[in-house]
């Protein structure tokens, strides 16, 4: 069936930092959409602008057609699909279920073949872009799942992001995303380090950034997150407590395939001594109070 504007009411449970963004930008899109969240005070913008709140998981999967889900851990993931009031029970079949989550790949393939066996479509597809990709809607999307599904969603993908690719079968998608945190986990450590470097050597660390984020050393992290840490804003784009779990999926999925990370193995642990210090829900450049103590 050609999802339409008409024909479509979706689902979006989760409107935490970026989910709440994503929401809306499918309300500015013309979509009717319903919202769902733990805390509803956090839905409560979406609401105003036109969101319908359902009370459980299982109303929202009852109502629509298309449903998205951006919670926090694979264990929110787990209860939100799998449980008694949870997706795969209550949707209708010939739903689209889209777990944008950053999880596991297995848990990926799980959720995918439960679906299918209810005649629901299933994608995972993670993001990349923070709390900025998300506000701007600019977010990379790496998909995984069958290829006409992925086709009939992508219009909706596309009004919440940018770089939207399907790389393979059910897990793809998360198995990308893992690539993308343990590129990103070495990354934040050099970006703290230099913004600390440039203040113990005496320099202006927003000179300094002007210098090298155009050259060899520029990354997203070094031109979104290096001026937060110069202004001593440390407010989460993207949790630490997230970012650790994310960490311990790749690393688990690593060791699966028998591949040493020694560069993700130092960040999980230094993002743990910063979380052990009360920055658990700090944004990841809040890595530099570790490393400029």
């Amino acid at each position: 069936m050609l999802l339409t504007r008409e024909n479509t009411v979706i689902g979006f449970i989760g409107t935490g930092v970026m989910g709440r963004s994503m929401a809306g930008h499918l309300l500015k899109g013309g979509f009717r959409v319903a919202v769902y969240n733990r805390t509803k005070a956090r839905a409560e913008e979406l609401i105003q602008a036109g969101a319908l709140w359902k009370d459980t998981v299982a109303e929202v999967a009852a109502g629509c057609n298309v449903i998205i889900t951006m919670v926090g851990y694979p264990s929110d993931v787990e209860e939100v699909y799998f449980g008694d009031e949870g997706v795969i029970r209550h949707a209708k079949p010939g739903s689209y279920l889209i777990d944008m989550t950053t999880s596991s790949p297995s848990l990926a393939r799980k959720i995918y073949e439960k679906a299918e066996k209810r005649e629901l479509m299933a994608l995972d597809a993670p993001v990349s872009g923070g709390d900025v990709g998300a506000r701007e809607a600019r977010l990379a999307i790496m998909v995984g799942g069958d290829a006409a599904a992925f086709e009939a969603i992508k219009p909706i993908l596309e009004i919440m992001g940018k770089n939207i690719v399907l790389q393979g079968d059910a897990g793809a998608g998360q198995y990308t995303k893992m690539c993308n945190q343990i590129a990103i986990a070495s990354n934040m450590m050099g970006v703290c380090e230099a913004v600390a470097y440039a203040q113990r050597a005496g320099l202006d660390p927003a000179r300094v950034l002007q210098s090298i984020e155009t050259g060899a050393a520029g990354s997203w992290s070094l031109s979104n997150l290096a001026p937060r840490i110069i202004d001593g804003n440390f407010a989460p784009g993207f949790y630490v407590k997230h970012f650790i779990k994310d960490m311990n999926i790749a690393l688990d999925s690593a060791k699966e395939m028998g591949l040493w990370t020694p560069g993700l193995e130092l960040a999980k642990s230094l993002y743990e001594k910063l979380a052990a210090q009360g920055d658990q829900d700090s944004g990841t450049q809040a890595l530099y109070k570790l490393l400029n103590r």
